[in-house]
């Protein structure tokens, strides 16, 4: 790629992940040249992202201010015979603001949509058109790679923006209705109220395997919302599949692609073993790679790595609860493991959803009547890879 100015970094995705290394250095480190590769047409892809107000450090909240365009001051959750709500911010980001956001952040030239990559180095990124962009330093945060050396299972959604008929009335989300069906597995309805007469619906479930069944989750929405009198038809969707990691091997998922080249996001293992939930490890990798001075192919594979395994090694605790949530449990009783993490402290539920979870929050969670057969749980914890 021929250029006036040298690339000092090329950010090779441009999802939540990268837009905020982008967005953080154009913050932070303006004098820097930054360059988004994206593949597709646009930034972020079609993603509501939600956040607790403890799920980003105050001093860091700056970064994803401008994203939030939906804001709420508590949330509810439901399970059988038992019903809760919570106070506390409650945000939500979306794709669309992202990319408004990053086009207005960064000078047009610097952001490469429609063109997908295929080889990539420490330093040159090489496109499907043969084209090859070199840069002091390459960031991989194109989303999930080659994740076959972790165990994982798989939290799973399909969203429909539901324009009711009339008025709705609710006035804060419900972040988990898991009064619903629960004969698969553990799954619940997500809602959150756009406006008096909007509101984004989500069938969520966790399962073993990534597949999507859509139109059977397009069709337990509408049953869902016609039941709650929420008369009305879809105006969009989005769809996800974000990991649950039980085990497996960190190093091993930075070996299987591109050796030698630093990764964020999924790709890099930066998200909640139990949720799959990133936004909060985004906004910290985000932020690490803002205040470094080295930003080489080398030194930028070196420290995102060394958060990577440290990351790794921190959210031992949450794959230890995805092992219970999966082998121990029944399938048609996983609910009950959630249902009694939801009657403890609202501050640490807080600290849990940000990975921050302290020794107290650990002996708390797994103290007091287990929710799944203790012998069940000892052979899942034993046969489970770290």
């Amino acid at each position: 790629m021929t250029a006036t100015r040298p690339i000092d970094l090329a950010i090779i995705g441009g999802g939540l992940a990268g837009a905020l290394i982008a967005l953080a250095l154009r913050a932070r480190r303006p004098e820097l040249r930054v360059v988004i590769v994206e593949g597709a047409a646009h930034a972020g892809g079609n993603h509501f992202w939600s956040c607790f107000a403890s799920d980003v450090a105050p001093q860091d909240r700056w970064l994803i201010e401008p994203l939030i365009v939906h804001g709420w001051g508590g949330h509810e959750v439901r399970f059988p015979g038992q019903s809760r709500t919570l106070d506390g911010g409650y945000a939500s980001l979306t794709s669309a603001r992202l990319d408004e956001v990053l086009r207005h952040a960064m000078p047009a030239g610097d952001l490469l949509f429609d063109r997908p990559v295929v080889a990539l180095s420490p330093t040159v990124a090489t496109l499907a058109d043969g084209t090859t962009i070199e840069a002091r330093g390459v960031i991989d945060a194109r989303g999930p790679g080659d994740m076959r050396s972790l165990d994982l299972g798989y939290q799973k959604f399909l969203g429909l923006r539901w324009q009711c008929a009339a008025p709705h009335g609710l006035s804060r989300p419900t972040i988990m209705d898991a009064t619903v069906d629960q004969s698969e597995g553990y799954r619940f309805v997500y809602v959150l109220p756009l406006s008096a007469s909007t509101l984004f619906i989500e069938d969520t479930y966790y399962t073993d395997g990534p597949e999507l069944d859509e139109p059977a989750l397009r069709a337990r929405i509408a049953d869902y919302a016609h039941a709650r009198g929420w008369a009305g038809a879809p105006d969009g969707e989005e769809t996800g599949v974000l990991p649950v990691c039980m085990g497996g091997d960190i190093a091993a998922l930075w070996a299987a692609e591109s050796p030698g080249v630093a990764k964020a996001g999924l790709r890099g293992g930066f998200f909640h073993a139990l949720t799959g939930y990133s936004l909060p490890d985004a906004v910290r990798v985000a932020l690490a790679i803002a205040d470094m001075t080295d930003l080489t192919g080398a030194a930028l594979h070196s420290r995102l790595q060394a958060l990577a395994r440290a990351h790794w090694k921190g959210q031992a605790f949450y794959r230890m609860l995805s092992t219970m949530l999966f082998r121990a449990a029944e399938p048609a009783e996983r609910w009950r493991v959630l249902a009694r993490f939801y009657r403890l402290d609202p501050n640490l539920i807080g600290r849990f959803y940000a990975g921050q979870s302290t020794f107290t929050d650990r002996l708390r969670i797994l103290t007091g009547k287990p929710p799944v057969p203790v012998g069940r749980a000892i052979h899942a914890l034993g046969a489970t890879r770290t």
